[in-house]
């Protein structure tokens, strides 16, 4: 039973990056209220949106989310997805404020703290030191 929690984890967490990034690429989502003029996130939304940042970003949530959802491209999947989760909390907190109440931003987060976890043993190859002679 507890080898299969990462398997739905990872599921959940690929399809939650995925559709979030398509929604925004494909322009699926009705129009937004413009935020507060002269307010953190009005500004933030400025400076990015005309830039093309937030279109890489979204990209990288689609292959991020794709790879997460695929067991063995896992790892590789939470390099890349773990720079925007830090990312999101980091605007919650700071820009928007709402911290990470949002429960799409709790789950994005405790999914990814959870895989990050379940997978050390493949994270800690990054780190450890390389055998005397190994190339």
């Amino acid at each position: 039973m507890s080898k299969f929690v990462p398997h739905v984890a990872g599921v959940l967490l690929g399809l939650l990056f995925l559709f979030a990034g398509l929604v925004f690429l494909l322009d699926l989502a009705p129009e937004q209220p413009a935020h507060p003029e002269g307010s953190a996130m009005a500004h933030f939304f400025a400076a990015f949106a005309p830039t093309g940042y937030l279109t890489f970003v979204k990209v990288c949530e689609v292959l991020g989310g794709l790879l997460v959802a695929i067991p063995r491209t896992r790892c590789l999947g939470l390099l890349l997805l773990g720079p925007i989760v830090a990312n999101i909390v980091v605007f919650n907190f700071c820009v928007s404020g709402a911290g990470i109440a949002d429960p799409m931003v709790l789950g994005a987060v405790l999914l990814t703290v959870y895989l990050v976890i379940a997978e050390r043993a493949a994270f800690l190859g990054l780190v450890r030191r390389p055998l005397p002679g190994a190339l």
